[in-house]
């Protein structure tokens, strides 16, 4: 029996982890308790998520735990010990703004949820391999302090700058800088996956997502960038630009891109390995460019306003390197680029209807 943990299962990467690693293990566990919900309203529940994957997916059981609980955790790891090959981490509390309203609950789940995972692998499974979804947001605004520049609809960064070419790598500093609440408590959890995979010598792999977007997410204001964006533009709701007169610039990565990642990595896997993931400068978008893609994609003008109050610690313009994961795993590539993703997107969403 070969056995995979996915935390976060009815989420976006989550969802999609589930279906791409049904096929290669004989059990996938999927941990979720509708936190979600909770955050964000419940437009953002992700209980319908939950139900497609135990009705289309045969060998996917699923668990309403909460990764917070020490007691719960174990008893769920101690029932299947070494059959357990593969634990992908994507449950988070995943908004700054919601952070700052309950940084104890923030967190709880993201860090202390995170060690709580880490110490039952150890405990149980050591030789798995952990994978974990973090953030660019552990590099906190320190973007900002780059070359940037004003264009018509985007902020870029000067051409003459070494990450004009292919984006902001892993040497980028994660200290001396303004993080948000949640992107203190992911800095911790990604410091101590780091420091399992070095310290206790467990194969522990860390993706620093820039924005992860798919069919399978249930945006919502407060997260979700497109997802929310594509639902405002399909249903006329208004959309609020929050600051740098929606240039900002963010690169996004479908989420079956970066769970191929995450196959790489568990084929080969190394012991606390960090790894930028995103659409790099083969899919990228401003705010404004986003909105005029949603426009073609749905024949609709979207009902938008800005406010010139940006998120704090919000980056200006984040676009990531991914040279690192692909000269360590050349076999991947990118599949899906952000028209590709926002039509599919949209056909998801009005069937959802």
């Amino acid at each position: 029996m070969k056995v995979a943990i996915i935390t976060g299962s009815a989420g976006l990467i989550g969802s999609e982890s589930v279906q791409f690693f049904s096929g290669h293990f004989d059990k996938i566990i999927g941990i979720d308790n509708n936190m979600r919900q909770y955050f964000f309203g419940d437009s953002a529940s992700v209980l319908w998520n939950k139900e497609f994957l135990k009705n289309k997916i045969s060998n996917y059981v699923h668990a309403d735990l909460d990764i917070r609980s020490i007691e719960e955790v174990d008893k769920l790891f101690s029932e299947h010990r070494s059959a357990i090959k593969l634990i992908i981490h994507a449950a988070a509390q995943p908004s700054h703004d919601w952070a700052a309203k309950e940084p104890l609950t923030d967190f709880s789940i993201n860090a202390n949820g995170t060690l709580n995972l880490l110490e039952v692998t150890r405990k149980y499974c050591p030789e798995a391999t952990f994978i974990f979804t973090s953030t660019n947001k552990v590099y906190g605004d320190k973007p900002n302090d780059l070359p940037l520049e004003e264009q018509e609809l985007r902020w870029e960064i000067s051409r003459d700058h070494p990450y004009f070419e292919r984006g902001i790598d892993e040497q980028m500093a994660i200290d001396q800088s303004k993080h948000s609440v949640f992107g203190a408590s992911k800095v911790a959890a990604d410091v101590m996956v780091q420091e399992y995979g070095r310290y206790f010598g467990m194969s522990t792999g860390i993706f620093r997502g820039g924005c992860l977007t798919g069919p399978n997410h249930s945006g919502a204001q407060l997260h979700g960038f497109l997802s929310y964006l594509m639902k405002c533009a399909i249903n006329g709701d208004p959309y609020t630009i929050f600051g740098y007169k929606g240039k900002q610039v963010r690169d996004n990565i479908h989420s079956h891109d970066l769970v191929n990642m995450f196959y790489h990595f568990y084929e080969n896997p190394k012991k606390g390995e960090v790894y930028n993931a995103g659409g790099g400068r083969f899919s990228n978008c401003s705010v404004l460019e986003a909105i005029g893609l949603c426009e073609e994609i749905t024949g609709k003008s979207m009902n938008y306003k800005l406010s010139d109050q940006n998120r704090s610690g919000d980056h200006i313009w984040y676009i990531s390197n991914l040279t690192k994961f692909k000269n360590h795993y050349p076999g991947w590539s990118w599949k899906y680029d952000l028209k590709d993703t926002l039509v599919e997107m949209y056909e998801s969403m009005k069937n959802r209807k």
